[in-house]
């Protein structure tokens, strides 16, 4: 590669780097489970935010017309009254929290899933607390997972990287003037590069986050020790849905009793 045309694609990578306002930071305080990782953040809360109220707005929709929305009145009621002792925790981690739109709603479906958009809004499934059987100790901590990952910002963590991956693609192939599927070729570096990698360790970081903001609201975050050893006599016979994003590690279990351990004086505290 000629030096001059090397120099080039360094210019303009580090030009779009420095302009686009990209940062390194922590997305949450300091807290008794002490995640400090900084993060890549290239693209902006708000735009998170704005985005992911679209797609739930979607989503609700679909799933009313379809009368599988909140159809079960006693289980919604259980899991909105359980994020509702979450919330006020949040603000442990962050002070912007307690103004975030937390939303949770029910969906009538055989899956084992759950999950948390940007910003809060959050969708369980009926399937997940049937099958497994969760008492509301093991909710708040499937519930504190999921709202892990919105306080931490994976999603926006994740597409920062995953755009700038792309970005820094189109500059160098239009530099160099090749002609390649710069998307297909992008999502293979996203992939064994960003995303793999990073799936562990949000997971990790959502674990801690789960069981702290359990105890922190009264629940036994012991209990998601015992989510995890359901969860892995069920992967045996099949995949559940959610061991799809949520994998279970071999250390995951011995994680989640170590970090319960550590907040179960929060837990007694809250008991009080």
């Amino acid at each position: 590669m000629p030096f001059k045309r090397f120099s080039y694609i360094i210019v303009l990578s580090f030009t779009f780097f420095f302009t686009t306002g990209c940062a390194y930071k922590s997305s949450t305080n300091k807290t008794a489970v002490g995640i400090e990782r900084k993060q890549f953040m290239m693209i902006s809360s708000q735009q998170m935010d704005q985005s992911s109220k679209a797609a739930y707005s979607k989503m609700v929709n679909e799933a009313k017309k379809k009368k599988i929305y909140n159809k079960d009145h006693k289980t919604t009621k259980r899991i909105k009254k359980i994020l509702n002792d979450l919330i006020p925790h949040t603000a442990v981690f962050r002070n912007d929290a307690l103004n975030w739109g937390w939303e949770v709603n029910l969906v009538e479906s055989k899956e084992l899933n759950a999950w948390c958009m940007p910003g809060g809004k959050m969708m369980f499934y009926s399937g997940l607390i049937e099958k497994l059987d969760l008492n509301d100790a093991q909710i708040a901590a499937i519930m504190g997972h999921e709202m892990g990952h919105a306080l931490r910002e994976h999603s926006r963590e994740r597409v920062s990287r995953n755009l700038a991956a792309q970005l820094t693609l189109s500059l160098a192939t239009s530099a160099l003037g090749l002609q390649v599927d710069i998307s297909s070729i992008a999502n293979e570096i996203i992939d064994v590069t960003f995303n793999l990698p990073n799936s562990r360790e949000a997971e990790r970081e959502a674990d801690r986050v789960g069981v702290e903001l359990a105890a922190r609201a009264g629940y036994d975050p012991k209990e998601a020790v015992k989510i995890w050893q359901k969860m892995s006599k069920l992967s045996h016979a099949s995949k559940p849905e959610i061991l799809s994003t949520h994998p279970v590690y071999e250390n995951r279990i011995s994680d989640l009793q170590k970090y319960s351990d550590l907040v179960e004086p929060l837990y007694i505290n809250a008991k009080r």
